[in-house]
């Protein structure tokens, strides 16, 4: 694409998310001033991995290495736009059980443009929404469960402040061109067979077996699957 094309495109989305808030999405002068910082520059590198912003997104989170993947729809299939270093997260490996337990997630989780935090105390984040389905019909509890900036975590996923732009930046763009939700989905680790035999013995063992599954669908086909919970147990089809 030539130089002059991009910078028009640039120029055009920066005008975008400074004047025309897409219904729903929150937005105030940080984000409005964080986006128009930091989009141009991921418009470039977006483009010149044959992406674009406002396609739809897909995050994956892994704790043991302690990445956030942040994958961009491409020809009906997702690409791997940029995994990013997680500063902290609460806990071990293992699910959140109850408020209180200072434990990061893991499960498939979604966001909607209701759930992005432009005002928040740590800079900017997202809700993922904590407790989904699954966790409530094991009596699982708690609540503003985040992806966030500021580099601290009670049962968040933290984030650098830079790197927490970028996310933002990408997910508000998406949102805003229509992508209804974005799903996050959070492993205990990357769901191999040598990682899951290295962990058998551990009580979340049955547990994992089943985030494995939504794991392996992904895997196999470059797209998200629909999440469902069907008698206390993920189930996943077409999306």
């Amino acid at each position: 694409m030539p130089a002059r094309t991009i910078s028009l495109i640039t120029v055009i989305a920066i005008v975008f998310y400074t004047l025309a808030a897409a219904d729903g999405v929150p937005e105030n002068a940080r984000s409005r001033s964080v986006i128009k910082r930091v989009i141009p520059a991921l418009d470039l590198e977006l483009s010149a991995k044959g992406l674009r912003s406002g396609s739809p997104i897909f995050i994956r989170i892994f704790k043991e290495s302690s990445e956030l993947e942040l994958w961009i729809e491409e020809d009906a299939k997702y690409q791997l736009f940029r995994i990013y270093d997680i500063c902290t997260f609460s806990g071990d490996l293992g699910p959140k059980i109850r408020q209180g337990d200072l434990q990061s997630p893991e499960g498939f989780y979604f966001v909607t443009p209701g759930q992005m935090n432009p005002s928040s105390r740590f800079h900017l984040s997202f809700n993922l929404g904590y407790p989904n389905a699954y966790d409530r019909q094991h009596d699982r509890s708690g609540s503003a469960l985040m992806v966030h900036g500021n580099c601290v975590s009670i049962g968040c996923y933290a984030m650098t402040d830079t790197r927490i732009e970028e996310i933002y930046a990408v997910a508000d763009a998406a949102l805003r061109n229509g992508q209804p939700f974005f799903r996050v989905h959070i492993f205990p680790f990357r769901m191999t067979s040598e990682n899951m035999n290295k962990h058998f013995e551990s009580q979340w063992r049955i547990f994992w077996e089943n985030l494995k599954d939504g794991y392996d669908w992904f895997e196999r086909t470059g797209i998200p699957p629909n999440v469902e919970v069907r008698n206390g147990q993920y189930v996943f089809n077409s999306s």
